[in-house]
């Protein structure tokens, strides 16, 4: 599978289409704007952090992306006739066989279903490149996450660790 070119188009809950493509080079700006939009509370869910902009090097890290072991997608939906950049999934091989998986979600288009489907994808492209787990880092206060994670369908550990939930989910 050609993952840099990975494309497929799914329903949010409202019938909207999303499509969930492969981040690219030229979405650099367009991932800030979405990042920018995101509310203090949903920035730090994510980002455990409260600052609202990144270095020169984070920006280069996210979009950086070689789909072997770094997978980004985003999801991508129509916004007053133009494309826009509602949420992003990625995982990063933490070790053999292990990835650790993360999810942005824009404010007004949680509760869409965009993390579920986000979530799919990724398990699916972990699955044919041979990973053996999906890990996270969860705040015990995002909900939603432990939410998304629970319903997946795969097995799922968690433990409390240094004030956040660490999730492994078997694949």
């Amino acid at each position: 599978m050609d993952l840099a070119n990975y494309s497929e188009m799914e329903l949010l809950r409202d019938g909207r289409q999303v499509e969930i493509r492969a981040l690219r080079p030229e979405d650099r700006e367009a991932l800030m704007v979405a990042v920018r939009g995101m509310n203090s509370d949903s920035f730090y869910r994510r980002f455990f952090a409260v600052k609202h902009d990144f270095s020169e090097a984070e920006i280069q890290y996210f979009v950086d992306v070689d789909f072997v072991s770094h997978v980004a997608l985003v999801a991508v939906v129509e916004e007053d006739g133009e494309p826009f950049i509602a949420g992003g999934g990625r995982y990063i091989i933490a070790t053999r066989g292990q990835g650790e998986v993360a999810f942005a979600v824009g404010d007004k288009y949680q509760g869409q279903g965009i993390g579920t489907i986000l979530m799919r994808h990724l398990v699916a492209i972990a699955r044919q490149a041979g990973l053996q787990e999906l890990i996270a880092d969860v705040l015990p206060a995002n909900r939603q996450m432990l939410k998304i994670f629970q319903k997946c369908g795969l097995p799922m550990t968690t433990q409390l660790e240094a004030g956040n939930v660490r999730v492994t989910l078997k694949l």
